[in-house]
């Protein structure tokens, strides 16, 4: 059974506040899985002006194929496959990135986010599931024990079954209305922002960051190619910054001319941003989940704002269409927020490490950062010191309450920068070229259409499909060796020619294993020469099914103290 045939939606739609990237992705992916949405944002029509978020990791067009816009962001985005990293005018080191198995996309594209809502709506316009209204300014909550019904400016009352908040970093009225705080820290030092077009032949396929460039003395220079020869330019300037004055006064003009050489050039766009690390202390409020920016700000240097907006929003989808129809329990919506929020954490973790190396705080951060730069020219030890931003990658749902650990797969901590993790319980799984009886395909393609049980060889499939049979739900059972195109129940059907480009090698599984897939495409559990049962509970785990018991504490909740609890019931209004 596949998500497409799942039976219709037995309650009213789904409410999305916010109609930017991370609402549309919401909107979207429910539709993939039957669920009817309406969207509504407070603005009367799409702001199109600006590139703001740019740069659009592999793991997230993966996302955007399954609703049928990946491939055309890829497209037409500027790929590039390394990040540069420069000292003056020294270049410290340079990061290409790991393509473990054969991805659909490449590392990172980078496109206009005003591009990308284009592409989105254009698939909205062709989903029947989706109701998008502009002008809809929220400015009340209410929630029941089943229902969530908003209050829009001017009086009216629209119903839904659960609502998902994707207002963006402006959303504190909404924060306010569910009760949750938004702690964190604000960077004093401001970004300037141009996107430039110029002819600049060999700057289209890197990205490039400069620490204390003669163009910005003291400070930091980041440029990003983007598609019709223009170019992304942030500048990191002091809190008094001008822009308006030093455009007047051909300032500015200097300014680009000092990066990019004496060459005619268009100013696209600019802006000046003050940037933030704060996260919400809760993303689920009863029926209510918070995703993106409305949830969590991190600084922009290593691009894990909207893409790990993007792995909200298919978190938040999968579960809410499991709950919606029975098929889960409401924990299953508590393990939002145990999982996202962790994520969010490790992003703002991240985020504000960047940002301590690219403004210290006092003179002996500067001079330690100082001797580093300077070390790192011709050490690699310094060179790994060097914190220009760890690029965005997916959050590991190894201590989730939902994975089942593997004794055999430990997970082995956090992987160099612009690496991954070998496959294994909690990571999202490595894609591949599938084939199958409709034809070639790829393994995150058929992940996402509900739970998937990949058995070996050795696995007894009967088994197998007793387990997934008695769950509610879409679940498959595949075999590996025919999504590989072999045929054969011994291991001899794991072996021969061309294994790079199997399932099989990709993952590195084993004759006798079970891998189980959630909607999402992460391994929810790896089981050796499994029973029945043993399949049956790796299932009913990554369902919340049978257990009310809280996720286990990571070592960064540990760190940050217990969270608050929640009755799961809310009434707010403005």
């Amino acid at each position: 059974m596949s998500t497409s045939a799942a039976p219709a939606w037995p309650s009213p739609p789904v409410l999305v506040l916010g109609a930017g990237p991370v609402g549309q992705t919401t909107a979207l992916l429910l539709a993939r899985h039957g669920v009817p949405t309406v969207v509504l944002d407070r603005r009367p029509e799409r702001d199109r002006v600006g590139s703001k978020a740019i740069c659009q990791q592999r793991d997230v067009l993966d996302v955007w194929e399954s609703v049928g816009a990946g491939r055309r962001i890829a497209d037409e985005g500027v790929t590039w496959t390394t990040a540069r990293t420069f000292h003056r005018d020294t270049e410290l080191f340079a990061h290409t990135f790991a393509e473990p198995g054969r991805p659909a996309f490449p590392p990172f594209v980078n496109l206009s986010q005003a591009r990308t809502e284009q592409i989105l709506d254009e698939r909205i316009a062709d989903e029947a599931l989706v109701d998008l209204r502009w002008g809809h300014d929220v400015v009340g909550v209410e929630q029941t024990a089943d229902g969530v019904t908003v209050t829009v400016d001017g009086g009216g009352r629209i119903a839904g079954s659960f609502l998902v908040v994707c207002a963006g970093a402006r959303g504190d009225a909404l924060r306010e209305l569910l009760g949750v705080t938004f702690e964190g820290t604000s960077f004093d030092d401001r970004f300037l922002i141009c996107d430039v077009r110029a002819d600049l032949p060999g700057w289209a396929t890197e990205r490039r960051f400069h620490f204390d460039p003669a163009a910005n003395p003291g400070r930091q220079v980041l440029v990003h190619p983007c598609p019709d020869s223009t170019f992304r330019i942030d500048w990191q300037v002091p809190a008094g910054y001008d822009l308006d004055a030093e455009t007047a006064s051909g300032a500015l003009d200097a300014r680009i001319r000092a990066v990019i050489g004496d060459v005619d050039h268009e100013v696209v766009w600019s802006s000046v941003y003050r940037f933030h690390s704060r996260v919400v202390d809760r993303m689920r409020c009863g029926r209510v989940l918070l995703a993106g920016d409305a949830a969590h700000l991190v600084s922009p240097f290593g691009a894990r704002g909207l893409n790990s907006g993007v792995a909200d929003a298919e978190n938040a989808a999968w579960k809410i269409a499991w709950v919606g129809r029975g098929w889960a329990p409401e924990e299953l919506l508590e393990s939002y927020h145990a999982e996202r929020h962790v994520a969010a954490r490790e992003n703002v973790a991240v985020t504000t490490a960047t940002m301590d190396f690219l403004v210290p705080r006092d003179a002996e951060r500067v001079r330690a950062r100082a001797e580093v730069l300077a070390a790192a020219a011709t050490d690699p030890a310094a060179r790994a010191r060097v914190d220009s931003g760890r690029l965005a990658e997916p959050f590991w749902y190894v201590d989730s309450a939902l994975t089942t650990a593997d004794a055999r797969r430990p997970f082995a901590g956090r992987p160099a920068r612009g690496e991954v993790p070998p496959a294994g319980p909690g990571v999202l799984v490595p894609d591949a070229p599938v084939r199958t009886q409709a034809g070639p395909g790829r393994l995150r393609a058929l992940a996402r259409d509900g739970f998937l049980l990949l058995t070996g060889p050795l696995a007894d499939a009967d088994a197998v499909a007793a387990a997934a049979a008695g769950a509610p739900g879409p679940v498959r059972v595949l075999a590996l060796a025919e999504l590989d195109g072999r045929t054969g129940t011994g291991a001899g059907a794991l072996g021969g020619a061309g294994d790079g480009e199997t399932v099989t090698a990709t993952l590195a599984a084993r004759p006798d294993e079970v891998w189980l897939l959630r909607p999402d495409a992460h391994v929810a559990a790896v089981l050796a020469a499994p029973s029945r049962d043993d399949v049956a509970a790796a299932l009913a785990r990554a369902t919340a099914r049978g257990t009310t018991a809280p996720p286990p504490r990571t070592q960064a909740q540990a760190q940050n103290g217990p969270e608050e609890g929640h009755d799961g019931v809310l009434q707010a209004s403005r």
